[in-house]
């Protein structure tokens, strides 16, 4: 064979081979800032549903500490938010969801408590009851972030 040919083939082979890198490398990086993009976007969309929920939260259970339940529509917007969080959470997340709904419930149909009660209720240990949920939601999002 011709050397002149031989060096034209090797030429081309080699800008097919470089073009080829060039392609891959940029399809590669496009990908993965494509999903690097979702999973921010997911996280950001759970920490704002998360955080919607923990609100509604702590307004119905302080509520719930000192009324009976007059009005259940008082309590549709927490279902609400719990089967919107039943759409995309981790079930450790809904698990705790689920339990501090029914926590808040079963508040509305217990007794009131006085505000000396509540003082001592704020002040005993473990009396948070969002914490298990906001400890639950950080794991969930731990994960996700370690995905990036």
């Amino acid at each position: 064979m011709d050397s002149a040919i031989v060096s034209a083939m090797a030429g081309v082979l080699g800008s097919l081979v470089g073009g080829s890198a060039a392609v891959a490398t940029a399809w590669v990086t496009q990908k993965t800032v494509s999903q690097r993009e979702l999973i921010q976007g997911d996280m950001r969309m759970r920490e704002t549903l998360y955080g919607e929920f923990i609100a509604e939260c702590a307004k119905l259970l302080i509520d719930a500490f000192v009324h009976t339940l007059d009005d259940p529509e008082k309590l549709l917007p927490l279902y609400a938010l719990t089967n919107r969080i039943r759409l995309t959470a981790s079930q450790p997340v809904l698990a705790e969801a689920e339990r501090l709904l029914s926590h808040i419930t079963d508040q509305y149909f217990s007794r009131n408590l006085t505000v000396q009660e509540m003082g001592q209720l704020a002040r005993s240990v473990g009396a948070d009851p969002l914490k298990a949920f906001g400890e639950a939601c950080r794991a969930e999002l731990k994960l996700i972030r370690a995905r990036l």
